[in-house]
């Protein structure tokens, strides 16, 4: 990750060898904390509905999409079948998902929003407009934020 290292007097010498590896400088920190603080204030919102951040999000392509296969959810949603197995699991204990082997494939498995699934969508849209309340950016600080994280995402591993 690149990091964002100020000029300063020692950036020459010894001490300067290390503003590297500097917490203050680096990109990801800050990137980390927001992470972790979204998530946070996105709890008391997905508790009221019985799911988690993950669970959240997986819904959210599934409400779009109706049904959709393990591996496009995962590429969507940046989660490896390690990581997503479990989640759809426990949709699906809550009767949110139903998982199937597809017809035309049985090594795909092809998951579905129930209607007990749809119905939480109700409740979900909620959510949005509670976090911007929460986050307190303005409409355009919002839109920049998100087109500069999605060309860091497309830039990661390039």
């Amino acid at each position: 990750m690149a990091d964002t290292r100020k000029k300063n007097k020692a950036s020459g010498g010894a001490e300067g060898r290390y503003d590297c590896i500097k917490l203050e400088n680096q990109l990801c920190f800050p990137l980390y904390v927001c992470s972790k603080e979204i998530v946070r204030r996105y709890k008391p919102f997905l508790d009221e509905m019985g799911i988690t951040y993950t669970q959240y999000i997986t819904m959210m392509v599934l409400w779009e999409r109706g049904s959709v296969n393990v591996s496009q959810l995962g590429e969507c949603l940046y989660l490896d079948s390690g990581t997503l197995t479990p989640v759809l699991k426990t949709l699906e204990a809550k009767g949110l998902v139903a998982r199937k082997r597809s017809a035309a494939d049985e090594r795909s498995v092809i998951v579905e929003v129930t209607e007990t699934g749809m119905a939480l969508r109700e409740q979900a849209v909620t959510v949005p407009p509670r976090m911007g309340a929460c986050v307190n950016l303005s409409q355009e600080d919002a839109v920049e934020l998100y087109q500069i994280l999605h060309k860091l995402i497309g830039n990661i591993g390039k």
